[in-house]
């Protein structure tokens, strides 16, 4: 077995300990978040952690009602400008916890009298020694370059951290079932490796979303294009309609995030345009009308819409990896890269 799909069956297991054993300092750091009352969250992240900021964006804005902005390190590092965010909740979100221009932002928030927050997978890392409070993701270390349980951990760990901070029982008692739809994910990805090699000579894709999967369509895109080496772009449904939608040729692969909730019927909308224009649709799914217009379709358990993207992004997960194995290339160490980037 590859680590990279060790990793992937690990998910349901990590998921399980985040929000066992990480309850208590969830209802620390909600407290310190009470307390401190803030304006607005910022949140310092990179790559795939920018895209479980995504994720936070959407959960903390419509549940909290906090609005929340992603950083812009550079201005911290290489303009050495430091903006004022000393009202706000910053959080620095980074698997390693070594990322130079997170732990600045975190540095210069934390000079201001912001409220830090780290959310990291080594509690010793310079990060997350630097905030003042630290969220583990308990995930173990993770062997394969490509994140996989570490992103659903990151997601985890933020919607424990909003349902702990708004206090709603039902929350709570749906974030209780998590670890098990995880698994019937796994279990209803099985099929995808029986369909990859159709894709193995896929030269584009586009992967589109909409709200809780936005950060989905953003992170399946980054494994495709990491493991893969394929030209990859991804859009909100509402943005590929102004413009990006032109690039639809008959046979272009559109992976489509369609769960049900809100967003649905405009994505089946975007579906049905889609196949008008005669592309090649993957949808990731738990509503039939959505399931209907895929070549090939990626089953979801029923769930609420909330908890979506630490389902959805796994059938992306696994077909990321099988098209990696079905054109020959390596997928636990993707030629060029490394598991710590250190950007400045």
């Amino acid at each position: 077995m590859y680590l990279i799909e060790s990793e992937i069956n690990e998910q349901p297991a990590v998921i399980h300990r985040i929000i066992t054993e990480q309850a208590e300092n969830a209802k620390r750091i909600a407290a310190a978040i009470r307390e401190f009352n803030p304006t607005f969250v910022c949140i310092a992240a990179r790559g795939t952690s920018d895209n479980a900021g995504r994720y936070a964006q959407y959960l903390m804005g419509i549940e909290a009602r906090l609005p929340v902005m992603l950083a812009t390190p550079s201005v911290h590092t290489l303009y050495e400008a430091a903006p004022d965010l000393s009202r706000a909740l910053v959080i620095g979100i980074s698997q390693s916890g070594h990322s130079e221009d997170i732990y600045r932002v975190i540095t210069d928030a934390r000079s201001q009298g912001a409220l830090t927050l780290s959310i990291t997978n080594n509690a010793s890392s310079r990060i997350a020694q630097t905030a003042a409070y630290h969220f583990d993701l308990l995930a173990g270390e993770e062997l394969s370059i490509a994140a996989t349980k570490t992103y659903t951990a990151q997601l985890t760990a933020v919607a424990l951290l909003v349902a702990t901070l708004v206090d709603k029982s039902e929350l709570y008692s749906q974030l209780s079932t998590l670890s098990d739809l995880v698994k019937d994910t796994l279990l209803l990805s099985e099929a995808i490796p029986r369909w990859t090699e159709r894709y193995r000579y896929m030269e584009h894709f586009a992967s589109i979303g909409r709200g809780y999967n936005y950060c989905t369509a953003f992170e399946i895109s980054l494994k495709v294009k990491e493991l893969c080496s394929v030209i990859s772009e991804q859009y909100s449904e509402a943005d590929f309609r102004h413009g990006p939608i032109a690039i639809i040729k008959p046979g272009f692969p559109a992976l489509v995030v369609a769960p049900d909730g809100k967003p649905v019927h405009g994505l089946i909308d975007l579906l049905e345009m889609l196949r008008q224009r005669k592309a090649e649709c993957l949808v990731i799914s738990n509503h039939p009308d959505a399931l209907g217009f895929a070549k090939n379709g990626m089953r979801l358990p029923q769930q609420p819409e909330w908890l979506t993207p630490i389902t959805a992004v796994i059938p992306g997960q696994v077909f990321a990896m099988n098209l990696a194995l079905v054109r020959g290339l390596p997928v636990d160490k993707p030629e060029g890269l490394t598991k710590v980037t250190n950007t400045i």
